[in-house]
């Protein structure tokens, strides 16, 4: 019996705390933005902060992505092969740089190691959501 409503595919439509858990509980996602006039999805590891997602990266296509509409996405998962089970969780919002002092440091204290060491990754990046979606199949949690 699932224990959240579901939609017409069946999967149980998740409230926004437990999406928020959901997200924090793996440590990659995949951000979606638009850049030079293409769609872009690119994988991050990432920190939830209360209500946003934030992650780590260097000048370039996702620090661009900030500067003009803004407009981005983030998206997290886990399937269980064997069970075949599973969630998802979406993000849509505005990404913007990370730039009190406080809140860098905030966000530094998390422990988000960038994967790529060679490239120094100074600047956070911050998704403020405008809506928070997930979907799982029942029994998953």
């Amino acid at each position: 019996m699932p224990r959240y409503s579901t939609d017409h595919a069946g999967l149980e439509i998740l409230p926004f705390e437990e999406c928020l858990r959901l997200l924090a509980s793996v440590p990659v996602g995949r951000v979606g933005f638009i850049a030079d006039g293409e769609l872009v999805i690119l994988p991050v590891n990432h920190v939830v902060d209360g209500h946003d997602v934030a992650f780590r990266t260097a000048h370039g296509s996702k620090l661009a992505a900030t500067e003009g509409q803004h407009l981005a996405t983030f998206e997290a998962d886990h399937y269980n092969e064997q069970a075949h089970s599973g969630w998802s969780v979406v993000v849509t919002g505005r990404a913007e740089v990370v730039e009190g002092e406080a809140d860098v440091r905030r966000l530094t204290r998390r422990g988000l190691h960038p994967w790529v060491t060679a490239v120094r990754h100074p600047l956070w990046i911050r998704i403020r959501p405008t809506s928070v979606s997930g979907r799982q199949t029942p029994g998953t949690i």
